[in-house]
């Protein structure tokens, strides 16, 4: 989570999604309107949803030492090959989710001089409003965000933490507890399937930062024209996502150069790579691309964790990843420069990660 700029950052008017969808305009807005290479076609909105990997938890808990090794090989080719991969059997209570899912929603449906007393302040990360927005001639994602840093609770803003609706901030509280000790065994697992031996993430992260993220995706009268959030990568280790149930498919990921849409799992929670864990691999386990789109008649909730390492711990590629076939990618880093380097940046595919790329200068 980003600190207050030094300077303040010119964003222009930016209308309120919810607002605007309820004034029903009779045409989009232009800023909302997205250049013709960015908008999702019709072929891609309507295609077949894509069947990424399911990864069942509880082999990788309490099964036997052939599930566990059988699970494990799972894992590593979901990172490997697609970066995104869906949880089934992750232990979270069903009506902890439900719980989260309708508070969530209800903050929404506040009124919206309701959710202005939390007010995202342009350039940072936590509050009421637009994310990643730092021009006033900016493309809008057709989202309403709410964001709140959780853990370490130096990172917390208090007055952004609301007071409605009743039960709001203690049930971000276990959600967050629940969903963090999720994190902190899956990536155990993924350590494992690499080589490496179970701590090894956990020793490094040091106190892991992690962060909520509600995103709120009205329905939109020209979905072929706007994007409900911009395509990215996550700067995270491991992201978590809970769709909301009955909302529209909206998450799509970037496979083979096409955008694929995720049909969530009752119940699942969605996985993915952020960019920590491909500097660490080395790009054997890659973040990948992904964006949400929108619905004509419907709206879409969702709910999505961050999970990186603290803000002073130094990262690069680890030494078991780097040889002379495949030599060093990354250069070493303080991952709180990145974090500063990836909120005050417009989400533009993976181009957050150039700040850790080493570029070779290719001889004549």
């Amino acid at each position: 989570m980003a600190p207050v700029p030094l300077s303040p950052v010119k964003v222009g008017h930016i209308d309120d999604v919810q607002e605007l969808r309820n004034a029903k305009p009779t045409t989009i807005p232009e800023r909302f309107v997205r250049d013709m290479t960015e908008r999702p076609t019709l072929a891609t909105a309507l295609s077949s949803t894509s069947d990424i990997p399911v990864i069942d938890f509880s082999k990788l808990i309490k099964g036997d030492k052939d599930e566990v090794h059988s699970e494990i090989l799972k894992l590593g080719i979901a990172c490997e090959e697609w970066g995104f991969f869906q949880v089934i059997n992750h232990d979270i209570e069903l009506s902890l989710l439900e719980s989260i899912e309708k508070l969530a929603k209800e903050f929404f449906m506040l009124p919206l001089e309701e959710k202005q007393k939390y007010p995202m302040i342009p350039g940072t990360l936590q509050g009421y409003g637009q994310a990643f927005v730092f021009s006033e001639d900016q493309k809008l994602d057709w989202c309403n965000m709410f964001a709140l840093g959780v853990e370490p609770h130096y990172i917390r803003n208090p007055k952004l933490w609301p007071t409605k609706p009743a039960k709001f901030s203690e049930t971000v509280e276990l959600y967050s507890k629940e969903v963090r000790a999720l994190c902190n065994n899956l990536l155990k697992y993924i350590a494992m399937s690499l080589g490496l031996r179970q701590q090894a993430f956990e020793e490094m992260f040091g106190v892991a930062v992690q962060a909520i993220r509600m995103n709120y995706y009205p329905a939109c009268s020209r979905p072929d024209l706007v994007l409900g959030l911009s395509p990215h990568s996550d700067g995270s280790a491991l992201t978590v996502l809970q769709q909301g149930k009955g909302s529209s498919v909206g998450l799509q990921i970037l496979k083979d150069n096409t955008w694929v849409p995720v049909q969530p799992i009752p119940n699942a929670l969605v996985i993915n790579i952020g960019d920590t864990i491909e500097v660490l691999s080395n790009g054997k386990y890659k973040s990948v691309e992904h964006r949400a789109v929108t619905h004509k008649e419907k709206d879409r909730l969702s709910l999505v964790t961050f999970y990186a390492p603290s803000y002073e711990i130094e990262l690069g590629p680890m030494p078991e990843f780097v040889d002379e076939s495949n030599p060093c990618k990354y250069r070493r880093y303080n991952h709180g420069e990145y974090s500063k380097h990836y909120v005050t940046s417009k989400l533009q595919g993976k181009k957050a990660l150039d700040f850790a790329k080493i570029h070779t200068k290719i001889s004549n």
